[in-house]
């Protein structure tokens, strides 16, 4: 009887498993990328960003008025406690919102806006109806 060799020359598929594993891995991060820097879409056509600072008792947005398309905004928490904020369109319909949003953090929310009229409401305390502060966008998208 021959002995047997410890290395094997046939296919080894758990070798495979990790690599399919890997490869899906970085194909899936892939995919989540804005395809560039921050504000930027994956067209490469900058989109600059439109930053949100939420605190106890304000909602200041750094633009009030934007063409109509997708829009990065950058929502800084200033605010002694977690704080939400949603852009609203008529009747309160929520189009956008980034939750949970800690002090001293800083969140991205990411959202498509047709030409019309809009609230942002930072809720400090994550309760309420906010502090509101107009939005318009025109223009075609």
């Amino acid at each position: 009887m021959r002995a047997r060799s410890s290395r094997s020359s046939t296919f080894q598929p758990m070798g495979v498993a990790v690599a399919v594993t890997a490869v899906a891995a970085v194909a899936g991060l892939a995919g989540c990328s804005s395809g560039g820097k921050d504000g930027e879409s994956s067209g490469g056509t900058s989109v600059p960003s439109v930053s949100i600072k939420a605190g106890d008792k304000t909602c200041e947005i750094s633009k009030t008025t934007l063409p109509a398309g997708r829009h990065t905004f950058s929502v800084q928490n200033t605010s002694s406690q977690v704080t939400e904020v949603y852009i609203y369109a008529a009747g309160d319909r929520i189009v956008g919102e980034v939750e949970d949003v800690g002090p001293a953090t800083t969140r991205s929310l990411v959202v498509d806006l047709p030409n019309g009229s809009y609230q942002v409401a930072c809720k400090p305390g994550m309760a309420g109806s906010g502090i509101r502060t107009a939005l318009t966008v025109n223009g075609v998208s």
